[in-house]
């Protein structure tokens, strides 16, 4: 079974047609660059130039960056513009896609669905929590397998800033950091989340899942597991299109 899936970050939307039997894309994914400003409108464009370069007709799974309630309603839009909150993007995205049937969540959600079901989380018991570092910090919290939505724990306070104003992978890129010095901004991170939720297992997801042979090693002081994602940058897409097919509510598996 095959559904589409969208990602849409702070840098760029990128979406495939997703296996859903064997979590993986169908196809090599397409991707273009988030626009600037991210209003509404403009990237709706870009969804739906990503949707058109595959000639896709069918359900639609879009992630979004940020909290979306009763599966439609944009709450916050820290890294897109502001006249995202309170837009109905389902309606926004269907309308655009010519009417496709459209799903919209939140995108650490998606990535976690997904690394649950078909990556490091997979049959894992207990409080999980899986963290996306891109050009902000997100993050799904589970509970034997069952998602807990729209936690945001990238805008925890950390040093006196959001987390993610301190420890984005955009954050290492502005500020040339090293691997061992952003590590160390990480570690502290993970230890202040740690300390509010006891998690048996961290994995980190993002583009920096690729590289995580540079800094997993230099974290220091977290009693939890610490795993890279074995979707990588792929999870979102993935998880956008199970939640599309009215999977992921649960994703615990054996």
């Amino acid at each position: 079974m095959q559904i589409f899936g969208v990602d849409i970050g702070g840098s760029g939307i990128k979406g495939a047609p997703v296996d859903l039997d064997k979590g993986d894309l169908a196809q090599e994914r397409c991707k273009v660059l988030t626009p600037h400003p991210a209003t509404p409108d403009r990237v709706a464009d870009g969804v739906k130039q990503v949707v058109d370069h595959f000639g896709w007709t069918g359900p639609v799974g879009l992630t979004f960056p940020g909290v979306v309630t009763g599966g439609a309603t944009v709450r916050t839009a820290a890294n897109v513009d502001s006249a995202w909150i309170d837009t109905d993007a389902r309606a926004l995205f269907g309308d655009r896609l010519g009417g496709l049937p459209v799903t919209v969540v939140n995108d650490a959600d998606a990535a976690g669905v997904a690394e649950m079901h078909f990556g490091a989380g997979r049959g894992r018991r207990g409080t999980v929590i899986v963290l996306t570092f891109g050009t902000g910090i997100g993050s799904a919290v589970f509970t034997d397998g069952v998602l807990v939505p729209n936690t945001e724990l990238g805008h925890l306070e950390l040093d006196g800033h959001d987390a993610e104003k301190r420890a984005s992978s955009k954050v290492k890129e502005d500020q040339d950091l090293s691997w061992e010095q952003w590590a160390h901004r990480v570690g502290r991170y993970l230890s202040h989340v740690e300390m509010l939720f006891s998690p048996e297992l961290f994995i980190i997801g993002g583009g920096v899942s690729r590289k995580s042979r540079k800094f997993l090693h230099c974290i220091e002081g977290v009693k939890a597991e610490i795993v890279p994602a074995q979707l990588q940058n792929n999870a979102g897409i993935v998880g956008a299109a199970m939640r599309a097919a009215g999977a992921g509510e649960t994703t615990a598996a054996g």
